[in-house]
């Protein structure tokens, strides 16, 4: 402690960080780094694998029905009038008044000077391993740096070598496997989905867990340079969000301790590490993710499990509101977009939306390019305008237009345990086991891999999974605080997380919005957002690295050894006792 208080925060991190490696896994990416680094990797959480299935399935997901109800559509179509209502435009059916500019504007293949490097479109990726590749077979082929940005290198260029005698890539992780081609022998495989593992009866346990460990063995090797035997010389810190069950943090633990052979670990709450990421103490941490919105209130360096709740939409909903939008307004070109199968237009659809939807009243159009992919061949390029961007990202706030039902959650038949990381049973030595159980939570190599059958059943209730929209989530969670002093400094407290939380205008709306939807009795006149003091997409990461920096050596800490043998840890249930003390580093880490 004496070390903590003289030494320079940039020396502790150097020091103390250069062993840890921070794990904040979400849906649909999966933010990871040393401690030491300013900024994490931020890798699509997803792995496609080679397949020879026939006919072949280019998504392996739970979905069964990606159909939109009737009374759906019509829910739809009402929150988007409501939307027009309030930002001041023609409603859904009105025409739009006669712009100067055609709404479609036509191809436009080969060379334009006057397309930006934001219209660029993806290519698709190599699926061959490189001819000269002499690697040995236990270390993945992919041996380019591209999970995470393009590289003019890859192509389907095949000129040196004979199709025939080229050999596919096994797998292939991160944005290489959302770019590779439909006509290629790839499934795309999501372990988590909606902030749960994504577990059914077409995507078995055992698949996902392996596919967690494919992905994240993937990214040691490739990005941290991290062999498989050093890493006992290393700890990871798992920052969680609060939507994981207490079985599927087990899991990620005996991921990290037992499969990538981490010397210890610790988990940290997502919201709590968002606060300390900004220095914070108290705060009602909203986090925007890609599928989910989670909420939870922290007062002084404690998370209040009672105020959580998850609201089942997120950025990608936005996107896919944004295709909807067009189609109906007959601006998108007559071009085949598919989320569900071809993850690739996700991607872009991703990109339009955050480069061009904000929030904000009046008109909002734009003249973009989009992108048509087909087969093996090149993007095709089509210029148009874009128009109401300013509607899709206000489905935070009117749910309905955003039809999350298009990705149910994970069916949880054989979830009959809903207890979670906020429980006090997390870390206590009273997890009672059936008598078949083995003595150790994970069993051995021999065993196998555990089933959720094989865990006691517990009649909770299930997690606070809502159906209103943001405001209302944020006043509910903060209301539910009960006490009237605690919930005026949290109402201007909000903490807005997430690569959501960097649309133009977000932060107006919330305030506004929550405002109005506090109950007139309520004595609370002020709501404010906080603004992030860095990028809120890697807020909860920087956050797990400082907590990790200054709890290091503590008792919540988990070694592989004592994980193998004794399984659930035995621990404190009060982490943060002195957490004054770590909000007041926090504060000096982030102010330096």
């Amino acid at each position: 402690m004496d070390y903590l208080k003289t030494a320079l925060p940039s020396q502790v991190m150097s020091e103390r960080g250069s062993n840890l490696v921070v794990i904040n896994p979400g849906s649909a990416n999966i933010r990871i780094g040393l401690a030491s680094q300013d900024t994490p990797f931020d890798i699509p959480h997803c792995i496609a694998r080679h397949t020879k299935q026939v006919p072949k399935k280019n998504v392996q997901d739970q979905m069964l029905n990606s159909q939109v109800t009737t009374a759906l559509y019509m829910e739809r179509e009402k929150a988007y009038d409501s939307i027009a209502s309030l930002l001041k435009i023609p409603f859904l059916d009105e025409e739009t008044p006669s712009s100067s500019f055609p709404r479609k504007l036509g191809r436009v293949d080969g060379h334009n000077p006057h397309i930006t490097r934001k219209d660029l479109p993806f290519t698709w990726t190599n699926v061959y391993e490189e001819a000269t590749s002499s690697s040995s077979a236990s270390e993945p082929s992919n041996k380019d740096e591209t999970g995470e940005s393009l590289d003019p290198k890859e192509g389907t260029d095949s000129k040196e070598i004979g199709i025939n005698e080229q050999k596919f890539r096994e797998f292939i992780c991160g944005e290489e496997a959302l770019r590779i081609s439909p006509a290629d022998p790839y499934c795309l495989c999501r372990p988590i989905r909606r902030g749960h593992l994504n577990i059914s009866l077409y995507y078995p346990m055992q698949q996902v867990l392996e596919d967690l460990h494919a992905i994240w063995d993937w990214i040691l090797i490739e990005k941290l340079h991290i062999p498989r035997n050093e890493r006992n010389m290393y700890s990871a810190i798992l920052v969680m969000p609060e939507t994981f069950d207490n079985r599927e943090i087990k899991e990620m633990l005996s991921l990290v301790l037992q499969e990538l052979c981490f010397g210890s670990a610790v988990v940290h709450q997502e919201g709590l590490a968002a606060v300390f990421g900004n220095g914070l103490s108290t705060a009602c941490v909203v986090n925007i993710g890609a599928q989910v919105t989670s909420l939870i209130c922290i007062e002084d360096g404690g998370a209040l499990p009672s105020t959580a709740k998850t609201l089942t939409f997120g950025g990608e909903d936005i996107s896919r509101s944004l295709l909807w939008t067009q189609r109906h307004h007959q601006t998108w070109p007559q071009i085949r977009t598919d989320v569900l199968t071809k993850p690739i237009d996700l991607l872009m659809l991703n990109q339009l939306k955050e480069t061009y939807c904000e929030i904000k009243e009046g008109e909002l159009e734009a003249v973009a390019v989009v992108h048509s992919y087909e087969g093996n061949a090149p993007a095709g390029s089509h210029k148009t305008r874009l128009t109401a961007l300013n509607v899709p990202p206000m489905g935070l706030f009117y749910p309905m237009l955003l039809v999350p039902e298009v990705y149910p959650p994970p069916p949880r038949t054989w979830f009959h345990d809903y207890e979670d990381m906020l429980e006090d049973t997390f870390y206590s030595n009273e997890f009672s086991r059936r008598s078949d159980m083995s003595d150790t939570f994970y069993p051995n190599v021999n065993g196998g891999l555990p089933m959720w059958e094989s865990y006691p059943f517990y009649s909770t209730k299930p997690k606070k999974e809502e159906k209103v929209g943001l405001a209302e989530a944020i006043t509910h969670c903060i209301l539910s605080t009960g006490r009237i002093d605690i919930q005026r400094k949290l109402f201007c407290s909000i903490q807005l997380t997430g690569g959501v939380a960097l649309t133009n205008g977000l932060v107006p709306a919330v305030e506004e919005r929550v405002l109005h939807a506090i109950p007139p009795n309520e004595a609370i006149d002020t709501v404010e957002v906080l603004q992030s003091r860095t990028n809120p997409t890697f807020v909860p990461w920087k956050g797990g690295a400082i907590l990790g920096v200054l709890d290091l050596g503590r008792d919540a800490w988990i070694s592989r050894e004592d994980w193998i043998k004794n399984g659930v840890h035995v621990g404190s249930n009060r982490k943060y006792k002195d957490s004054y003390f770590l909000q007041a580093q926090a504060m000096c880490y982030m102010n330096s």
